[in-house]
């Protein structure tokens, strides 16, 4: 009785906190709107200068990559085929700007047929049309510029939803993925798996708190309706974000036992991830080290690559709110690095699309508005029209993406930074996306 009251206390202190930062509205003792827009471009010149020299600089790593890069190339002269492989990135509504850049390629005539295609929460439901190609363009606008939030999910009251696993119902969502994923296509997708190309999918084991990483071609392939079930079921756990829509439970068996996991959002352990192309069991002996040198790595982002500056309100859950969105983009740079990281060493080209800086997106990525999605939809489509919308270098080696660094709090106004809106100082399209590259056809 004793633990239970001291639960039940605690519980209590809690809700109330939540209720209180829900519902109230404390004054803001931190910059105004107007300041945080300009506070980026505060730099300290000593500070800057220095550790610029010293410590980043940017041209000589970018020079070394090249190096590295070009030391991949084969002696002989021949060059392998050439592979195509396209990592999304999760987001949600945000997924719109995705969509507008492969329906952009396909209508420019850049876009390839992807050997390999990865796909993380939205980017996951993005996978599936960009694994089966061009002929699902149409569906694929359709699905993010029409759909609302309520094609979604549906909210519950905040209080009750503290006792259960989510703050909303995402059933229709999963009746909106059977819907998609019919038969008929799961059969497209294992007939491209016995092509040998290849379909994957990131979730999260909560429990174990470690990605997961499922071959849907090969899932697809098996053909049966227990199969379909497992392949809609990882759709919707990929994009199941933690806290605001239920883990989807997927049964397993192992060592003779039968255990259910819980998955959730694969973009709580990775944003994106990169997976090499099919090789043949009797290929795969002497298959040589610079097999995938002058191969195409495509990464979408859903989202920018840094974050707009925002006020924050002192409220516990408004600052602890802000801190978790600077890591989770924080995170995303990272994994772009660690791509970077990868096609550099293998030789393959680095191709990388996100959101415009200067783009006025929403602040929500759960709010589904065809208006707001139109729109994102539409600049991505623009850009990969122009094919200015690349960029072949990883978040930090553009100019002014390195950390501040300071000697002093008497700072300098120059060059607004990266993450704020209207900035344009990397030169290139205004999101910083430079140099653009000529995308391989």
């Amino acid at each position: 009785m004793v633990r239970f009251r001291r639960w039940q206390r605690g519980h209590l202190v809690a809700f109330g906190l939540l209720t209180l930062g829900l519902a109230g509205c404390l004054r803001n003792t931190g910059r105004e709107p107007e300041e945080i827009r300009m506070v980026s471009g505060w730099y300290d010149p000593a500070g800057s200068n220095e550790s610029t020299e010293a410590l980043l600089n940017f041209d000589q790593l970018k020079h070394t990559a090249e190096q590295v890069r070009a030391a991949r190339k084969p002696k002989d002269g021949i060059i392998p085929p050439k592979r195509t492989l396209l990592a999304l990135s999760g987001g949600g509504m945000y997924g719109a700007y995705s969509a507008g850049v492969l329906v952009g390629m396909t209508d420019s005539g850049t876009r390839p047929n992807f050997d390999v295609v990865t796909g993380i929460s939205t980017g996951a439901l993005i996978s599936v049309f960009a694994f089966l190609g061009s002929e699902t363009d149409c569906e694929l606008k359709q699905f993010y510029t029409t759909m609302t939030s309520d094609n979604i999910f549906t909210k519950r009251r905040t209080i009750p939803a503290l006792l259960l696993n989510s703050f909303a119902d995402n059933a229709p969502l999963a009746a909106l993925i059977d819907k998609t994923v019919t038969i008929e296509r799961l059969a497209a997708v294992a007939v491209e798996h016995k092509k040998g190309r290849r379909l994957y999918v990131g979730t999260t084991d909560l429990e174990a708190r470690r990605s997961v990483i499922w071959d849907m071609g090969e899932i697809a392939s098996r053909g049966t309706p227990e199969d379909r079930v497992l392949f809609n079921q990882i759709l919707l756990a990929s994009a199941a974000i933690p806290g605001f829509f239920p883990p989807v439970p997927i049964t397993v068996q192992a060592a003779g036992r039968t255990s259910v996991e819980r998955h959730v959002d694969g973009g709580v352990t990775l944003s994106l991830f990169f997976a090499p192309p099919y090789v043949s069991p009797e290929q795969r002996a002497t298959l040589p080290k610079n097999w995938l040198y002058g191969s195409d790595m495509y990464i979408i982002v859903a989202g920018k690559i840094y974050s707009d500056p925002a006020q924050v309100k002192q409220r516990s859950f408004m600052i602890a709110g802000s801190a978790i969105t600077t890591v989770l983009y924080a995170q995303t740079r990272g994994d772009l690095q660690r791509l970077f990281l990868s096609s550099m060493l293998t030789g393959m080209n680095y191709h990388l699309a996100s959101i415009p800086l200067d783009f006025p997106a929403p602040i929500s990525s759960t709010n589904f508005d065809p208006v707001e999605m139109t729109k994102l939809f539409n600049e991505g489509y623009r850009l990969a029209r122009l094919g200015t919308t690349w960029r072949n270098t990883p978040p930090g080696l553009g100019a002014g993406e390195g950390p501040a660094f300071r000697t002093t709090t008497k700072l300098v106004d120059g060059p607004p930074r990266p993450g704020v809106v209207g900035s344009g100082e990397l030169g290139g399209d205004k999101g910083g996306n430079i140099p653009p590259v000529p995308v391989a056809k």
